[in-house]
């Protein structure tokens, strides 16, 4: 083991004994000061709640399974004079903890301090760090966020509704650090980057706009062709508003018992309610108009009209509930589906300069010859979708040449690639 490995490896047990200590003797600090690292390591919302209990403790053996540290690492700990041990418990802790704190700081750990909520609320306002606890708390990741905390929630619902059980099974729940999406990776229209900020103004004035009986806000009708990102979107979202995202497919909804349809559709809307905050992504909402004009099916239309209804019922200031439904064929809607929606936003094929900004962003990771300007002026009508896949079989292509680095020639092989699919795509049989 190298001078500098066991170095890192001392100062990673004594930043946990730090939290631990300052945790410990701080009741206003909360799961959302741990870090992930910490959180993991004290098992803190392994049983999906919030709640952390008192003492956080540190033992030999937790820091062993954690880390995979050596035991000339732990003793190498245990011999500092601010270290205290418990022989019995094999348990660490610091019962001097400004000597520990300065150790640590001296020894390197300024850049751990601000990845860690609970150190910084220590060494905030001391000499040698400049660090701010309110910063470093918003960088870190939301526990709420995590997908442990959605689902203890969820399992607390359903635990206690059979119907609850049979709503989970018929939606995609997905918490905001798993969507994969983000913000920062799509090229939004300025439509779509004002309705984002509105929703995000909406939900931190909830209160101010319930007080005042303005609740109709918050269901949203993306209009686009396919790949233009409308679920890409809604997926972002739930990234930016820190709230799950709740997926649903009409055409999966509609059981083979019929009877069962309209009920399976309160029970969706019920089930976001108890999840609520959160995002209630209806996809291929032009399901509704179709049967509404084509299906002479008594049940069925009993479920659209149940449907619209829970639509007009539901609402983001009152409860909390983001409701996006998205549409290819928007014509098909009928003036009571578009109506139920307070905003229509609408996803177009993207001109010259967002194909040019979309290749940039697909391309970031990517070591590519190519002239992106030239080519988001060949791409005329391709879609958001249609620009990855032509990017991804170039680089599929380079990578069958045993190469790293797209050339033009692999650019050559996905934009034929595309161009076969578009016609197949059209093809009738």
């Amino acid at each position: 083991m190298t001078d500098e490995t066991g170095t890192r490896d001392v100062l990673t047990i004594i930043e946990v004994l730090l939290t631990a200590e300052i945790f410990n003797r701080n009741e206003e600090l909360g799961i959302n000061d741990l870090n992930p690292r910490c959180r993991e390591f004290f098992g803190a919302g392994s049983s999906g709640s919030a709640e952390v209990k008192r003492p956080l403790i540190v033992s030999e053996g937790a820091i062993k399974r954690a880390f995979g540290s050596p035991d000339t690492v732990c003793q190498t700990v245990r011999q500092n004079p601010f270290v205290g041990y418990d022989e019995f418990g094999q348990r660490l802790s610091l019962p001097s903890l400004d000597a520990a704190a300065g150790w640590f700081l001296k020894k390197g750990g300024a850049e751990r301090i601000r990845e860690n909520p609970v150190l910084a609320y220590y060494y905030e306002g001391k000499d040698g760090i400049d660090v701010r606890y309110r910063d470093v708390l918003a960088k870190n990741p939301r526990f709420e966020d995590t997908k442990d905390y959605i689902e203890g929630k969820v399992s607390r619902i359903i635990g206690e509704s059979e119907e609850m059980r049979e709503a989970r099974d018929l939606i995609i729940i997905s918490a905001p650090d798993e969507v994969e999406f983000s913000l920062d990776r799509l090229v939004c229209t300025p439509r779509q980057e004002e309705i984002i900020r509105k929703i995000a103004v909406a939900l931190e004035n909830r209160e101010f706009l319930k007080e005042r009986g303005i609740y109709e806000f918050g269901r949203l009708l993306f209009v686009g062709p396919p790949g233009t990102g409308k679920t890409s979107l809604a997926l972002a979202m739930s990234r930016v508003l820190h709230m799950p995202v709740l997926e649903v497919r009409l055409a999966m909804v509609t059981s083979q018992y019929l009877g069962e349809t309209s009920k399976n559709i309160d029970r969706i809307f019920d089930l976001a309610k108890k999840l609520a905050p959160c995002i209630l992504f209806i996809d291929e909402f032009d399901f509704v108009a179709k049967t509404r004009v084509s299906d002479d099916h008594g049940a069925m239309k009993r479920a659209v009209n149940m449907l619209l209804k829970n639509i007009d019922q539901i609402s983001f200031i009152k409860n909390g509930v983001l409701l996006i439904g998205a549409t290819n064929h928007p014509r098909i809607l009928d003036e009571a589906a578009w109506r139920r929606f307070d905003e229509v936003v609408e996803f177009p094929l993207p001109d010259q300069a967002m194909r040019q900004a979309i290749l940039k962003k697909i391309a970031a990771t990517v070591e590519c010859d190519c002239n992106f300007a030239d080519l988001a002026a060949r791409t005329e009508g391709f879609s958001g979708s249609d620009l990855r896949i032509m990017m991804k079989e170039a680089v599929m292509s380079a990578l069958m040449e045993g190469r790293h680095r797209v050339d033009p020639v692999d650019i050559e092989q996905g934009l034929l690639r595309v161009e076969e699919r578009n016609v197949i795509r059209g093809t009738g049989y």
